[in-house]
């Protein structure tokens, strides 16, 4: 494994400390703009701006980093997201707020192409799943971390975002200084939606819904538990067991998918994700911090697994040399989902209280698990044995760096 790891370590060091910083400042600014008397909208807008940064970010990032390369995209981009970090703290103006967001989105999606890139550049498929398995560890790992350090200092003030700026900021050192050499890249962007829905109709609007309920949580849970709870560190061990959870049970879940189906697995998830955010609605004000954990790993671990679940779903159906596109243009849908999800669920937190954020991915997870249930009258899964390893589509799944093909990747995976 050392040997595997060896030409990516700076990178992974980078990708910890600067996820440690977004980990902290995707909780503490809803936080801090409901301090500030933000309206639920606003935050809801705050949220969409920045999945419309970051799908933007997807689309372009590839074109930054063959103009000038890697080394220099990223430490450009985390000069950029470092300075938004700290700007947050100087102007409290909502409207201000919702653009530095849509920039931050747009940095980090970049930084993803060439952290994703990178790595996968300089792995084979004989290391791929090691390299890829300790990256996902690290990305969950330190977020999960992220979250506590909300507690070292009051919202309100200027210090947790001088904290994410130091640590964006740091993380362009690794970077900087590693002698690993830079990848090339001469690919271009691969989408092609009218295709893949062709492959996957249920793939593409499950990422879509999937993007729905994943945006709006990301943009509003923060809230939803600090106006439930005055303690702050209550919402930084919800948030964490949420992670938590969405990391424990990602391979249990993909097991099963593997083992009776991507389509079974995805409704029955999908349903019983719907019943927790429900079960959540009913139950928050009576749960002490052992069941706010609790209900917080559940959610998680039903909720995120579902997308890689659904690309795996797609894939399935698709022939090998239509995985990238496949990935890519799911990850499109999920972007779209993610901007338009805050803005209704917003809304409808302004008019029932908190509750509406849960009320509505409640309602969208069932939306979703019944769609898919329709769909099994109209069309056949394809046969256990013709599926891929559901390992083998988790590596195509988290990243940004999906929108555009590794020609290395390509020839390791004839």
């Amino acid at each position: 494994m050392k040997e595997a790891l060896r030409p990516v370590s700076a990178l992974l060091i980078s990708v910890a400390i600067l996820l440690t910083g977004q980990g902290l400042q995707g909780t503490l600014l809803p936080i801090r703009a409901s301090v500030e008397s933000f309206s639920t909208t606003s935050i809801g807008f705050m949220g969409a701006a920045y999945f419309l940064g970051f799908t933007i970010g997807c689309l372009i990032g590839v074109y930054l980093v063959k103009r000038v390369g890697h080394i220099r995209v990223f430490l450009a981009m985390t000069a950029i997201a470092s300075t938004t970090a700290l700007i947050h703290a100087l102007f409290l103006y909502p409207w201000f707020w919702i653009f530095m967001r849509m920039l931050t989105g747009f940095c980090f999606a970049v930084l993803f192409v060439v952290i994703e890139s990178w790595v996968n550049n300089r792995s084979s498929n004989e290391n791929r799943g090691v390299i890829f398995s300790v990256y996902v560890m690290i990305t969950l790992s330190v977020q999960a971390v992220g979250q506590f350090l909300i507690l070292l200092y009051e919202p309100n003030g200027i210090e947790l975002f001088a904290i994410i700026s130091i640590l964006i900021t740091i993380a362009a050192i690794p970077i900087a200084l590693s002698t690993s050499p830079a990848p090339s890249v001469d690919q271009d962007v691969s989408f092609n939606l009218k295709k893949l829905y062709e492959i996957s109709p249920a793939a593409v609007i499950g990422c879509l819904f999937i993007g729905f309920a994943n945006g709006s949580f990301w943009s509003l849970a923060p809230i939803f538990i600090s106006d439930v709870y005055v303690d702050i560190s209550f919402t930084a061990y919800f948030m964490t067991a949420v992670i938590v959870g969405g990391a424990i049970f990602q391979w249990p879940i993909g097991y099963l998918s593997d083992k009776i189906g991507r389509r079974k697995i995805t409704i029955v998830t999908a349903a019983l994700s719907a019943t927790i955010s429900f079960l959540i609605v009913s139950i928050i004000n009576d749960l002490n911090l052992l069941g706010l954990i609790i209900t917080g790993l559940f959610w998680g671990g039903l909720t995120f697994p579902l997308y890689a679940v659904t690309v795996a779903h797609a894939n399935d159906n698709a022939n090998p040399n239509e995985f990238v596109m496949v990935s890519s243009s799911l990850l499109l849908m999920y972007g779209i989902g993610a901007i338009i999800g805050p803005i209704i669920s917003s809304g409808l937190m302004s008019y029932t209280q908190s509750s509406g954020l849960f009320i509505f991915t409640g309602i969208t997870h069932l939306i979703l698990a019944i769609y898919l249930s329709t769909r099994v009258a109209y069309r056949e899964s394809k046969p256990l044995e013709e599926h891929i390893p559901f390992n083998d589509a988790l590596n195509a799944t988290h990243t940004a760096s999906q929108f555009y093909e590794s020609s290395e990747y390509e020839t390791d995976s004839e």
